[in-house]
């Protein structure tokens, strides 16, 4: 009931009516049956910006820290999360991987939308990284198709520490669903699973039109913040008067 109360009464309408989103490819999206609806991470705003415009309802998984915070704002976030049907998922390890796959996997059994952002984290910078595999895994197991979807703008209204969104133009686009029917019983297979995660990305890339980097957004997050530590002790210090 929560879910549909902010898409209809409180939060889908304001969203609306301040981005203004263009759809593009809506028609891809199934109107009945699970899916897996694949896009990039640019923003915070992701979160609610696809659920406002999507007629059906899709279920994300988001990771654990929204469910986790500290002090009133943290009970606040996770309470909405929670309220909204969005799945944690700790990214801390392998296991934490089979635990949001499992968790992803009931959703599709469900007949319903899954919603991933297989760079499994936002990006810092606003270029697209490489994929993970888990949404392979799970278009395998629960033989569903995957649809690429790319959020454009978003990056500039609400880049990575902004609290409140500036109004900036924002498409939403959605591209033909990916079949990985030929795959059928490959789930174990790493190259296989490489080459589908490697597919839903491109198509991803196609519809965003952002620039590429073949390395895991994560890794690409802890080496600009090694850099800036680095930049930071070579300062010079001001003597103190």
């Amino acid at each position: 009931m929560f879910y549909y109360l902010l898409k209809y009464v409180f939060l889908g309408p304001l969203l609306r009516l301040v981005f203004r989103p263009r759809i593009e490819g809506l028609e891809h999206v199934p109107a009945e049956g699970p899916a897996i609806i694949a896009g990039n991470h640019l923003s915070f705003s992701d979160h609610f910006l696809m659920p406002a415009i999507l007629k059906r309802r899709i279920t994300f998984l988001a990771k654990a820290e929204y469910f986790t915070g500290p002090g009133i704002k943290g009970r606040l976030t996770a309470a909405f999360f929670r309220s909204a049907g969005q799945i944690p998922v700790d990214r801390s390890g392998k296991e934490a991987g089979q635990a949001a796959i499992r968790e992803g996997l009931g959703v599709l059994d469900k007949g319903e939308l899954l919603g991933i952002y297989p760079e499994g984290t936002r990006s810092h910078d606003g270029r697209l990284y490489k994929g993970k595999v888990g949404v392979a895994v799970m278009a395998l197991r629960a033989k569903v198709p995957v649809v690429p979807c790319a959020m454009i703008g978003t990056f500039e209204a609400q880049p990575p520490g902004q609290v409140i969104p500036s109004i900036h133009p924002v498409v939403i686009r959605f591209g033909k669903p990916l079949d990985f029917s030929r795959y059928a019983g490959m789930e174990n297979e790493k190259a296989v699973l490489r080459a589908i995660t490697d597919e839903i990305m491109y198509a991803i890339l196609s519809l965003s039109e952002q620039e590429y980097v073949d390395q895991y957004a994560a890794v690409a997050k802890a080496e600009e913040a090694t850099k800036n530590a680095e930049r930071a002790r070579k300062l010079p210090r001001l003597p103190l008067s």
